[in-house]
């Protein structure tokens, strides 16, 4: 008879594979229900203008104070110090739409990893896929 303290560790491991799963399958969904929202031409993937049409319309709700530029306060949580301050070519510690659409176009063109020009779920679940996907929802 296997002891509590092996008992107990096979609990958790269940536990913890579960959550894992629970939280990939998530995630994916997540990533299908972006697509779904932005996908314009149905084709089941997003291409760059829709990413960036999708962006466009996010970077209208981020900018509160309607001044046509994005300040690190209103970019918390969507975009991080060193991307922020690579994103400003102009060093005016501001990002205006132009500039937040080239960090877009280069988080997508680092997430289409088959070089298509169309990101799947499954590259939306890259690292540039989950930072890509703040700029645009």
């Amino acid at each position: 008879m296997a002891s509590k303290s092996l008992l107990t560790r096979l609990a958790l491991c269940g536990l913890l594979s579960t959550g894992f799963a629970a939280s990939f399958a998530s995630a994916a969904f997540a990533a299908s229900d972006l697509i779904k929202e932005y996908d314009k031409d149905n084709d089941g993937t997003l291409d760059l203008a829709e990413a960036k049409a999708a962006a466009a319309a996010e970077f209208d709700t981020l900018n509160k104070d309607s001044d046509d530029t994005l300040d690190r306060r209103e970019t918390k949580g969507v975009i991080g110090k060193g991307e922020f301050v690579a994103g400003d070519p102009d060093k005016d510690g501001t990002l205006d739409k132009a500039e937040y659409l080239s960090i877009v176009e280069k988080l997508f063109k680092a997430a289409d990893k088959d070089n298509d020009g169309t990101l799947d779920a499954k590259e939306l679940e890259t690292r540039a896929g989950h930072a890509l996907e703040k700029l645009i929802d």
